[in-house]
């Protein structure tokens, strides 16, 4: 992934296409890059109202994603501030919710299942390894590629997660009685 770009406009870049979903500070919308017509999906985070503690926590998300390069992780490919918006360009997924096809399906056969669970763990293992926990592991973050049957499973939403280094990695996870 190219380093942020200081004096690129996002306009510049990538024209923005139909929303695809909608958070408490962001909206995603696909988009098409320029120079090569991919489509990917644009994080645009409206930063007018954000706090110092809130950019923070966008540049963290940001770092921890350009840091995670793996093939069931939803990868950051550019990211870019502007004055009143900051938008971070990821993979554009198709295939929805893991959860919303195990409910459509209905069922899943073991061999299935076990696919999927090895690419989450897979997943969430390469982030462990390089120090990352995300602490928002759920249904909703664990997105499929496209809607092809087998399609991989891609672990995504970072706003949560947090580095560690050594010894704290084994503190997380674990209730405390």
């Amino acid at each position: 992934m190219a380093a942020p770009a200081a004096c690129t406009r996002f306009s510049d870049n990538y024209d923005i296409k139909e929303e695809l979903g909608k958070g408490a500070f962001s909206i995603v919308k696909r988009c098409v890059q320029k120079s090569t017509g991919l489509e990917f999906a644009a994080k645009i985070i409206n930063t007018k109202k954000l706090t110092s503690r809130d950019f923070q926590k966008l540049e963290r998300e940001a770092r921890i994603c350009r840091k995670l390069q793996h093939p069931n992780i939803v990868r950051l490919h550019d990211s870019i501030q502007e004055e009143n918006y900051h938008y971070l360009v990821f993979d554009l997924v198709t295939g929805g919710e893991l959860f919303e096809d195990i409910v459509a399906r209905e069922f899943y056969s073991e061999a299935d299942a076990s696919h999927c669970i090895q690419q989450i763990l897979e997943s969430v293992n390469h982030c462990h390894q390089n120090g990352v926990v995300h602490r928002d592991l759920k249904p909703e973050n664990l997105l499929l590629a496209s809607k092809a049957k087998g399609a991989a499973v891609k672990l995504a939403d970072f706003g949560l997660a947090i580095e560690v280094s050594g010894d704290q990695l084994a503190w997380f996870g674990f209730a405390v009685f």
